[in-house]
């Protein structure tokens, strides 16, 4: 085994599970507070993905500076967290609140494949790529490997300001404390005067967001391309259920590992690339049926 296929595989494996970390938490906040499983979660991932691509071609058509992108970034999350997100969470999920689970999954996973075909409707099948926020920062040298900066320090620095970020939101801000007291009690919360409604609201906003930034993220590193909402998807869930559903800080750890054990296996077993994130969550379930990070609670009959 080389060490600089090592290192590049760690590298791999950090830059993965950051931008799996960023689309992952969005979910977990949501199940956290709303106790929703949001299956078109990953639409919201792409959907930043293909906004952010477009609107930097478009800057880049304009000749403008390509270091708008990364201010950029964050509009085009915002946009399409607070427009699409937002008017789901107004017009949809506010009339199915209360109802059970599986109806829950069904509505939710509607509007997923709707999305998917929104997407191909205004964008089609061709890949769109905007690579010039990984050529601005350069490259960097680690252990004899040359690696973009972008995926080396950019993309693990904005998975962690979002980590603490988030964390500092909830514990020491108004809103937080108010998103935590409905999560830790809505009926409680709500016959104290607040205002459930509105906190599914921005959190979910907050979850879109945070999935449609996680997009906007990677749109330079990779094509986007319809479907890919699919994947991303799939692996949030392997994180969130590896982490414990509703952990915050255990789904940046449980996107580490499963980024870290894929990119081992890309390089040294590549029969298990597609399996290995699931492989992990089971081992870990089979130990922990709650995740790493989750706690057994009383279940209301």
């Amino acid at each position: 085994m080389s060490l600089q296929i090592l290192v590049l595989a760690a590298l791999d494996g950090i830059a993965y599970g950051a931008l799996v970390f960023l689309v992952a938490v969005g979910m977990t906040l949501v199940f956290g507070v709303m106790r929703i499983l949001n299956v078109a979660h990953g639409s919201f991932y792409a959907l930043g993905a293909y906004a952010a691509a477009s609107l930097g071609i478009a800057m880049a058509g304009m000749g403008l500076s390509p270091w708008l992108a990364f201010p950029m970034f964050i509009v085009a999350a915002a946009v399409v967290g607070i427009t699409v997100g937002g008017l789901m969470e107004r017009f949809l999920l506010q009339r199915i609140y209360g109802y059970e689970e599986t109806l829950q999954l069904l509505v939710t996973f509607a509007v997923f494949m709707m999305l998917e075909n929104v997407q191909r409707l205004v964008w089609g099948v061709q890949p769109y790529f905007y690579s010039d926020p990984l050529r601005q920062l350069g490259n960097v040298n680690v252990a004899g490997i040359t690696y973009t900066a972008y995926q080396t320090l950019f993309l693990p620095l904005v998975a962690l300001a979002v980590l603490f970020g988030l964390r500092f939101f909830l514990r020491y801000t108004l809103a937080g404390s108010v998103i935590v007291a409905v999560t830790e009690d809505r009926e409680a919360a709500t016959a104290i005067g607040i205002n459930a409604r509105r906190v599914f609201f921005l959190t979910f906003v907050i979850g879109v967001t945070l999935a449609s930034l996680g997009g906007a993220l990677a749109s330079p590193t990779t094509s986007v391309l319809p479907g890919m909402g699919a994947e991303m998807i799939v692996l949030s869930f392997a994180v969130a259920a590896t982490a414990g559903l509703g952990q915050i800080e255990g789904a940046a750890i449980a996107a580490l590992l499963i980024g870290l054990g894929r990119s081992m296996a890309v390089f040294f077993a590549p029969e298990f690339e597609v399996v290995m994130p699931y492989l992990i969550m089971v081992l870990v379930l089979l130990i922990r049926p709650e995740g790493l990070f989750g706690k057994t609670t009383a279940r209301k009959i």
